[in-house]
């Protein structure tokens, strides 16, 4: 996923977490400002990252933003990118050894700290 998407979502589902920090709301707040100030605020693309804020958890809205943003050529746009990579670098730190994981396609599973995770496709359950 390209960084310009990676950060919109990225900045979208840490200003609603509990540890979201004013530098990530800024950093957020900037890229949005710069997207808007060079691409418009009646655009597609600042009308998909609205709806994304709405509603942060809709796969279908992150989808929908990381095709504006390959349909808009912002990925050329050295602003945009650099407001990008200041939000990616703030929650990165932010982090504190937290890691944010993101997947997206068919039969993904995750797990995480000695967590178990299992896909099953066309296949009969196990006996017990």
């Amino acid at each position: 996923m390209d960084p310009v998407t990676t950060a919109i979502i990225a900045g979208v589902v840490a200003g609603f977490g509990q540890t979201a920090q004013n530098a990530v709301a800024d950093a957020y707040g900037q890229l949005k400002a710069v997207l808007k100030r060079k691409f418009g605020d009646r655009t597609d693309l600042i009308g998909a990252v609205n709806a994304l804020d709405a509603k942060p958890e809709s796969d279908a809205r992150r989808k929908l933003v990381e095709e504006e943003v390959a349909a808009s050529g912002v990925l050329q746009d050295a602003d945009v990118l650099d407001a990008a990579q200041s939000l990616l670098a703030i929650l990165d730190e932010s982090a504190e050894g937290k890691t944010i994981q993101q997947a997206i396609g068919s039969y993904i599973a995750q797990a995480d700290r000695h967590g178990h995770a299992e896909i099953r496709v066309n296949q009969p359950p196990t006996q017990a």
